[in-house]
C-alpha cells in the first residue's frame, strides 16, 4: 500500500509540474512574442530543447541520475519525430486560422485513442469516451473561433497530427518496454530534436513571419525573456516525458486541455484578453469532463486492481499442497506463479 502511494503521489506531482510549467511558459512566451515583438516560435523551440539537453547533461556529470544506453536508431527516429511534429503543428499555425488550429489539437485525442485501440488493442470504455467527448466539446467551445478551410493547411494539420499522437505514444511506449526513466529517454533524445528543429527553424519562422531571426534587434530584455523561457522549457520537456510515462499519451491531451483553459483564465486576469460568456461555458464543461475522466479512470483502476489481486489469491489457492509431502520445486513455481500475476 505504501507504493501505490508513493507512487500516486509522483503521478500528482509529474501533473503538477506539467501544468505550472506548462501554463508559465505559455504566459512567457505569449509576452515575448506579442508584446516584445519576438515572433519565431519554431527557433525557440530548437532553443528550449538545446538548453534541455545541456542541463540533463550536467545533472548526468553531477551523477543526479542514470543514464541508460538506447538503440540509436531507436533515439534518432524518435528525436526526429518529436522534433517534426513540432515543426507541423506550427505550419499548421502559419497557413490555418485559429480556430483550425484549435480543431486540430482537439483531433489528437480521437486520433491516440483510435491508434492506441488498433494497434496497442487497448479498450476504452464508454463512460471515459463520453468523459472525453464532454471535454472535447468545452474546449472546442471555449477556444475555437473561426474554421478556414484550406487543401495545404488541412495537409499539414493531418501530419502535424500524426506525428504529435505516434510520437506521444512511442515515450509512453519506449520507457515501459525498454524500461528507461523520462530523464533517461529525454536526455537521448533532445539532442535530435533541437537539431531538426535547429536546420529547419529558422526557414519556417522566415517563411511564416517575412523576418530573419539572425537579423533581430536582441534587447536586453528580449534576452532576458528567452532566457526565461528556456529555463520554463527545462521542466515543461521533462514534465511532459514525465507525465506519458507515468500515465498514458491520452491523459497527457487530457491535461493539455486543462492547460488550454487555465492559459484562457489567465489570459483573461492578467493579460486583460477578450473574455466572453461563451469562453466561461465552454470551461466549465471542460471542466465537468476533466473530472469525469479523472474520476472513471480512478475507478477503473482500482477494480482491475482487485481483480488481479483476486487472480493472484486463485492461483495460490489452487497450487497450495493438500498433502504435507509436496517438493520443493512445486512450492518455488507456485510462489513464482503468485508473485508474477501481481505484476
Amino acid at each position: 500500500m505504501g507504493e501505490l502511494t508513493g507512487y500516486q503521489l509522483g503521478v500528482i506531482g509529474a501533473l503538477f509540474l506539467s501544468v505550472a510549467s506548462s501554463v508559465s511558459i505559455v504566459i512567457c512566451n505569449k509576452a515575448l512574442m506579442s508584446n516584445l515583438g519576438f515572433p519565431f516560435a519554431t527557433t525557440l523551440t530548437s532553443w528550449h530543447l538545446m538548453v534541455t539537453y545541456c542541463t540533463l547533461h550536467v545533472a548526468h556529470r553531477l551523477n543526479f541520475f542514470e543514464n541508460k544506453k538506447i538503440d540509436m536508431k531507436t533515439v534518432i527516429l524518435f528525436g526526429i519525430l518529436n522534433g517534426v511534429s513540432i515543426g507541423f503543428l506550427n505550419l499548421s499555425l502559419g497557413f490555418n486560422s485559429i480556430g483550425f488550429y484549435q480543431m486540430t489539437k482537439l483531433a489528437i485525442i480521437p486520433f491516440t485513442v483510435l491508434l492506441v485501440t488498433v494497434f496497442l488493442k487497448k479498450q476504452f470504455s464508454q463512460k471515459i469516451k463520453l468523459s472525453l467527448f464532454l471535454l472535447l466539446l468545452g474546449v472546442g467551445i471555449a477556444s475555437v473561433t473561426d474554421l478556414q478551410l484550406n487543401f495545404v493547411g488541412t495537409v499539414l494539420s493531418v501530419l502535424a497530427i500524426a506525428t504529435t499522437c505516434v510520437g506521444q505514444i512511442l515515450t509512453n511506449t519506449i520507457q515501459k518496454r525498454l524500461n528507461v526513466s523520462s530523464t533517461q529517454l529525454l536526455n537521448q533524445s533532445a539532442p535530435f530534436q533541437a537539431a531538426i528543429l535547429f536546420i529547419t527553424g529558422p526557414v519556417v519562422d522566415q517563411y511564416l513571419t517575412k523576418q530573419n531571426v539572425f537579423a533581430f534587434k536582441y534587447s536586453p530584455l528580449v534576452l532576458g525573456f528567452i532566457i526565461l523561457s528556456c529555463v520554463i522549457a527545462v521542466s515543461v520537456n521533462f514534465s511532459t516525458f514525465l507525465v506519458i510515462g507515468k500515465t498514458s499519451p491520452v491523459t497527457y491531451q487530457v491535461l493539455g486541455h486543462l492547460k488550454t483553459c487555465l492559459v484562457l483564465g489567465f489570459g483573461y486576469t492578467l493579460l486583460h484578453d477578450p473574455f466572453t460568456g461563451k469562453n466561461i461555458i465552454g470551461i466549465l464543461v471542460a471542466i465537468v469532463g476533466m473530472g469525469l475522466y479523472s474520476y472513471f479512470c480512478t475507478h477503473e483502476n482500482k477494480k482491475k486492481q482487485i481483480i488481479d489481486l483476486s487472480q493472484g489469491s486463485q492461483i495460490k489457492d489452487t497450487n497450495t499442497p493438500l498433502l504435507g509431502h509436496q517438493d520443493k520445486e512445486n512450492h518455488f513455481e507456485v510462489k513464482k506463479a503468485t508473485k508474477d500475476s501481481l505484476v
